[in-house]
């Protein structure tokens, strides 16, 4: 099938075909275009109606002029420090994300995670997050609803700007690590109730209390670890001082 852009005949030949009440197929078949290509081009200029062959043509070559002059997006700010390789940090970001979005958060959100923790400051505001990842401000403000409702970072007022920064900690995963722990006490709570509802000497009941005894024994095992890491954590802060 040819293909390029369409031409102003090919414009005049819908709009004829549009007039003789022939279907987008049979439009499509006599142009040896895809069926697609014709339906977009009808419906992105007035629909089959009010089709006009001149006109679909001139704003055509109105959005492609458009096109040609809008200024190409500024590339990413440098944010590595002397002596990175700008190529292995971009490598490793993009593994962070990857192994963040395994854990289930969305692309954006892992992609905010990412900034914040390769950033050396730990610490960014949402404008600095929009330009750094090129992204709109909406995307940032979703992003970041996520990650404090997982606690993985706090917001802090800056005085001197008055704006909100968003910051890791170097507890994150200690605080994360709990959240985990209360979802998965939760379940556990949640499995005992069902037993007990469903009587445990039955097959479902059983289940159940399988089930609460599991996230139970994980539950404590998660907070045992977590305030044991924590521990260590404050002992070796307080020796570096």
């Amino acid at each position: 099938m040819p293909g390029g852009r369409l031409t102003y005949q090919d414009r005049r030949h819908i709009a004829a075909g549009l007039a003789e009440g022939l279907t987008y197929t049979e439009i499509a078949k006599s142009l040896q275009r895809p069926i697609s290509t014709i339906s977009r081009e009808v419906t992105r200029n007035g629909g089959a109606d009010s089709y006009q062959a001149g006109r679909a043509h001139q704003a055509t070559e109105g959005r492609a002029r458009r096109r040609k002059q809008a200024p190409a997006p500024a590339p990413p700010p440098a944010t590595g420090a002397p002596g990175r390789d700008p190529q292995a940090v971009h490598a490793l970001k993009e593994r962070f994300t990857a192994a963040m979005i395994t854990t289930g958060l969305p692309r954006m959100t892992a992609r905010v995670l990412t900034c914040l923790y390769t950033t050396d400051s730990g610490s960014l505001t949402a404008a600095e997050l929009v330009q750094r990842l090129q992204v709109s401000p909406a995307s940032i403000s979703k992003a970041i609803g996520e990650l404090e409702q997982h606690e993985l970072i706090r917001r802090e007022r800056d005085p001197r700007r008055r704006r909100d920064r968003y910051v890791i900690d170097p507890d994150v995963w200690y605080r994360a690590w709990l959240v985990s722990a209360r979802q998965n006490a939760t379940m556990a709570d949640l499995a005992r109730d069902g037993a007990e509802i469903l009587d445990s000497t039955t097959p479902a009941g059983a289940r159940l209390q399988d089930m609460s005894q599991f996230f139970e024994h994980v539950s404590q095992n998660l907070v045992q670890a977590a305030e044991q890491w924590r521990q260590d954590f404050m002992s070796r802060r307080t020796t570096d001082r």
